[in-house]
């Protein structure tokens, strides 16, 4: 366990760490018919992150020698070189490249339309034509909804009258028949 400046200690799972599941991923990618034991895996695990660390910290030294506040590429190569791990600067350099090209072709996919080749005042006018479309459609739907209700209101006042015709009717009998009553 490493003791931090504020006297402070931590555990081993608080250091950082690469990810787990990453370590497991490339030891399947580089020896797939080979397994691997749990204490071999922790044991690598802090091994990459060890060299993480010794790597980023001499970055950051040649980053504050040149007193500069980001650690760039350049920084990362020239820590390789004193370390001892010239034989990888070429390699890390074409994951460089590639990794450039990468975020270069996910900025290019971004700007769809902007390579359609369908001037702006175009999309804008197709734009428009959809949402009027949209609101015609929607006015259609709400005018039969509108319909409908009205022919449900319709039926239920005439069911209503035919109701207070049929209870008249049945009061005029009411009071016929009342009335027959009364005779001697």
């Amino acid at each position: 366990m490493a003791d931090s400046t504020d006297g402070l200690s931590q555990s081993p799972e608080d250091e950082l760490t690469i990810p787990r599941a990453a370590v497991n991923k490339y030891i399947r990618e580089i020896c797939p018919n080979v397994r691997v034991g749990f204490d071999t895996r922790e044991l690598l695990l802090q091994c990459c992150s060890e060299f993480i660390h010794v790597i980023s910290s001499e970055a950051n030294q040649a980053c504050s020698e040149e007193q500069k506040k980001t650690i760039t590429a350049e920084h990362i190569f020239k820590a390789l070189h004193k370390l001892g791990f010239s034989d990888y600067v070429a390699e890390a350099e074409a994951v460089l490249r590639d990794c450039k090209a990468l975020a270069a072709k996910k900025r290019r996919k971004s700007s769809r339309l902007e390579n359609l080749g369908i001037p702006e005042e175009d999309l804008l006018r197709q734009q428009q034509e959809l949402f009027a479309k949209a609101r015609e459609e929607q006015l259609f739907v709400d005018q039969k909804k509108w319909l409908h209700l009205q022919q449900q209101a319709s039926v239920a006042e005439q069911q209503q009258q035919q109701l207070q015709s049929a209870q008249l009717q049945n009061d005029d009998d009411d009071e016929y028949e009342d009335d027959d009553d009364d005779e001697p």
